[in-house]
């Protein structure tokens, strides 16, 4: 299989599942327990904090351990109802692990404005800013976003809410180990993080959590991660999230050159196979290694099937929705019209990913335009 969907997710890295593999079989203690085995697995918890938070520029103190990156955005949102202020800025190309809770959230008082972004997918702070109300208690700003790239300026946009005295939340979940993050320089409040999409496993994901900030808890129970997320822990997938975060930012510069060789390797070599396709996203404000494509004439389910049995794994539009053809609702927000947007492909990269696997991409893609306009 030629893998080329990294934003949808990442292989297990091999450290990381020796490592939960003597986890799971040597220290399987409850960390909740006094014994030795229990203060093991508290132990393994304890250096994976640190290096989650080592990893993205804060205290450990400031690191919640959730089941994903879904669950750590809900934390934050769902915190909303215990407040007055029950206002929420946020954009119309956020996940959907923002959108539709606060969409369910409506029932509990909750309105929210979602800010316009132009053609690359670039939020203006100034919108944000127009949106505040009297009743804002909460901005949501993605880092990155997870369909086409786009880096927000989200320092600029904590600037403002800090201006404003509102809380300020940031989905990175796309972002780790393709760019720098320092919560610090960020100046958020909180941000989420899910694991398995910087090779770490799935089912595990972290929230940065300001000190001094207090949230209601979702899971309500026992004591676990400062009475924030009760439930015994999962130490094996703590403990790789841990060392999943450390490897992911180890080399960062020499992981963000590879990637931006291939895809710049790929732009190239696609472009001149078939120069009627678009590449979608900012410029140059883009996580590395990604690139949404569109292809005119070429429905991109039509193309997944072809490439599928290449072995070529790309995605359409967002990997989370189903496997209907239909308009991407973010590259709609950036004007781009139905007929192009749903003939649009996702490219992801990875760090396995070579030049070799680039020319077969781009081998692959272009006979199966070839057998598509062939069979029509």
């Amino acid at each position: 299989m030629h893998y080329f969907d990294h934003s949808a997710t990442t292989p297990l890295h091999l450290k990381v599942k020796e490592l939960m593999d003597e986890v799971g079989g040597l220290h399987f203690g409850n960390p909740s327990s006094i014994h030795a085995s229990g203060q093991k697995a508290k132990t393994l918890i304890e250096t994976a904090r640190g290096q989650m938070a080592k990893a993205i520029g804060c205290n450990s103190n400031e690191v919640i351990f959730t089941g994903g990156g879904s669950e750590a955005n809900n934390l934050v949102l769902w915190d909303l109802i215990h407040h007055e202020k029950k206002h929420v800025v946020t954009s119309v190309i956020e996940h959907p692990a923002v959108l539709n809770v606060l969409d369910s959230l409506d029932e509990f008082g909750v309105s929210y404005t979602a800010v316009a972004v132009d053609k690359t997918g670039m939020v203006n702070p100034i919108d944000v800013q127009k949106a505040i109300t009297a009743e804002t208690g909460l901005i949501s700003i993605m880092l990155a976003n997870n369909e086409m790239g786009t880096i927000q300026p989200i320092a600029n946009i904590a600037a403002i809410s800090k201006d404003h005295g509102i809380m300020m939340h940031t989905d990175a979940v796309q972002a780790l180990g393709k760019i720098p993050i320092d919560a610090r320089k960020l100046g958020v409040d909180c941000m989420s993080f899910s694991a398995h999409k910087f090779y770490g496993p799935k089912g595990v994901g972290a929230l940065f959590m300001r000190k001094g900030l207090q949230l209601k808890p979702l899971i309500i129970g026992g004591s676990q991660e400062r009475s924030l997320r009760a439930g015994t822990e999962n130490t094996p997938g703590i403990a790789g999230l841990g060392l999943a975060a450390e490897l992911a930012v180890k080399n960062i510069t020499a992981t963000q050159s590879h990637l931006d060789s291939l895809a710049d390797a790929f732009q190239n070599q696609i472009i001149k196979a078939c120069p009627d396709a678009v590449i979608n996203g900012h410029p140059e404000k883009n996580l590395p290694g990604l690139i949404n494509i569109s292809f005119p004439g070429f429905r991109s389910d039509l193309l997944m099937i072809h490439l599928d049995r290449k072995g070529v794994a790309v995605s359409s539009g967002s990997a989370c929705s189903s496997g209907d053809i239909k308009p991407s609702s973010i590259l709609s927000a950036m004007g781009i019209a139905d007929d192009i947007n749903i003939c649009t492909l996702r490219i992801s990269f990875g760090t396995k990913n070579n030049m070799d696997d680039v020319e077969y991409l781009t081998q692959a893609l272009t006979s199966s335009m070839e057998q598509i306009r062939s069979a029509t």
